[in-house]
C-alpha cells in the first residue's frame, strides 16, 4: 500500500521561506515522476511542480523562479523549497505521483503566508 506523508508547512510572512517534505512508502518516489500540487480555499487543486524519474523539473508560471522540487532517492523523499512567498501561496499543499493518483491522496501540509 501506497502512503505519502507531507510535512514541513506553517506559518510564514510574505518573503519568507519554507521547506515541504514528503515521505513515500517503499521506492515509489524513485521510481515515479512525482508532484507537488496544492488547493487554496474555494479553488480547485492544481499540479505546482513536478520532477521525472531522471530529475527533470517543472513548474507552474506563478512559483518559477521562487520554488524548487527535488527528490533524495535514497531517502525516498520529494522535497518543495518555497522561497520568497507570497500570500498568494496560502494553501494546503499534497504530494503525489505525475500523474496523481486518486487513492495515493495523503492529508497535506498547511501553508499558510501573512504578516
Amino acid at each position: 500500500q501506497v502512503q505519502l506523508v507531507e510535512s514541513g508547512g506553517g506559518l510564514v510572512q510574505p518573503g519568507g521561506s519554507l521547506r515541504l517534505s514528503c515521505a513515500a512508502s517503499g521506492s515509489i518516489s524513485s521510481i515515479y515522476a512525482m508532484g507537488w500540487y496544492r488547493q487554496a480555499p474555494g479553488k480547485q487543486r492544481e499540479l505546482v511542480a513536478g520532477i521525472s524519474s531522471g530529475g527533470s523539473t517543472n513548474y507552474v508560471d506563478s512559483v518559477k523562479g521562487r520554488f524548487t522540487i527535488s527528490r533524495d532517492k535514497a531517502k525516498n523523499t520529494v522535497y518543495l523549497q518555497m522561497n520568497s512567498l507570497k500570500p498568494e501561496d496560502t494553501a494546503v499543499y499534497y504530494c503525489n505521483t505525475l500523474p496523481s493518483v486518486e487513492g495515493y491522496w495523503g492529508q497535506g501540509t498547511q501553508v499558510a503566508v501573512s504578516s
